[in-house]
């Protein structure tokens, strides 16, 4: 990890059962909140601000879900200094002193929001640096961390995959209880994204709305969250490689403004467990190979 040995070690941290009881793994890669010291120091907001962007408790939600036989994973760095939902180049070169390398990608709808793989701002718009960084030590960032984290996903997605003949890869994100724009109506309780029925077979977000919506949360499909990189680029149902994306309304297990859980907290992580087991039960003849939806 060259630079980052002392303050991010582990960077990410995968807990795999001896014996996998479904080939199912839980993804939490946006709950990260080990601050490197100089990224505070580039920073012109505090903490406090720098946090908004944190999907915060999200891995502790699913953390026990490992000892029940299914594998999860953990991001230990925030969003805000490399977001692994992203494509590994989204970058912003008025971001940086330097020129960017020809592939990257300047142009997304992500790297103009200011979202991209080196965030240009925290989940409320506020700007993240007081200079431009050196177009090296954003490289830096994305070979030492991003792409260590996505070796090891994709490792463990093969050995899944090779071992079931399918996966089934749940990427667990939280949402802020309500969005920037006034014209946005109430989030709902929990939004499952799918990239509109095209990362996974359509039977798994349907199952996941039963059980949840029998467990008294609300649902949306796919507004405003239809799932990032790691849900469009690790589904591909034909080949019985199956990613869905659930975002949970914060407000339903944390006090939003002091960043705490809530009394309800414990509950909201027995219903993720309860979540698991119905997936487990799905057989695995009916997830693949499978033909996505067409758009």
């Amino acid at each position: 990890m060259t630079q980052f040995e002392g303050e991010l070690s582990p960077p990410f941290e995968i807990a795999e059962p001896a014996d996998w009881r479904a080939p199912i793994i839980f993804n939490s890669p946006h709950s990260g909140s080990v601050y490197p010291p100089d990224f505070l120091d580039a920073s012109r907001i505090d903490l406090v601000s720098l946090r908004r962007s944190e999907d915060s408790f999200m891995d502790e939600l699913i953390a026990d879900l490992s000892g029940r036989g299914f594998p999860t994973v953990r991001v230990n760095f925030p969003r805000s200094y490399v977001d692994v939902n992203r494509e590994p180049y989204e970058l912003d070169p008025r971001m940086f002193n330097g020129r960017l390398p020809s592939f990257a990608n300047t142009r997304s709808m992500r790297v103009a929001g200011g979202l991209g793989t080196i965030p240009r701002v925290v989940g409320d718009g506020q700007e993240i640096y007081r200079e431009r960084i050196n177009v090296d030590e954003a490289l830096g960032r994305i070979e030492a961390l991003y792409k260590p984290y996505h070796r090891a996903l994709r490792r463990l997605i093969n050995k899944a995959h090779q071992a079931f003949g399918t996966v089934i890869l749940v990427d667990c994100h939280s949402m802020p209880s309500v969005g920037v724009s006034r014209d946005e109506p109430r989030r709902p309780d929990i939004v499952i994204g799918d990239r509109y029925g095209t990362s996974c077979a359509s039977l798994l977000p349907d199952l996941v709305e039963e059980i949840m919506s029998g467990l008294g949360y609300s649902i949306g499909r796919n507004k405003p969250y239809a799932g990032g990189f790691i849900t469009e680029h690790y589904g591909n149902p034909a080949s019985g490689l199956h990613t869905v994306q659930l975002e949970l309304n914060r407000a339903i297990y944390m006090d939003e403004r002091r960043r705490e859980r809530s009394p309800r907290f414990a509950q909201v992580a027995a219903d993720f467990t309860t979540l698991a087991d119905a997936l487990a039960q799905v057989p695995l003849g009916d997830l693949g190979p499978f033909q996505a939806a067409a758009e």
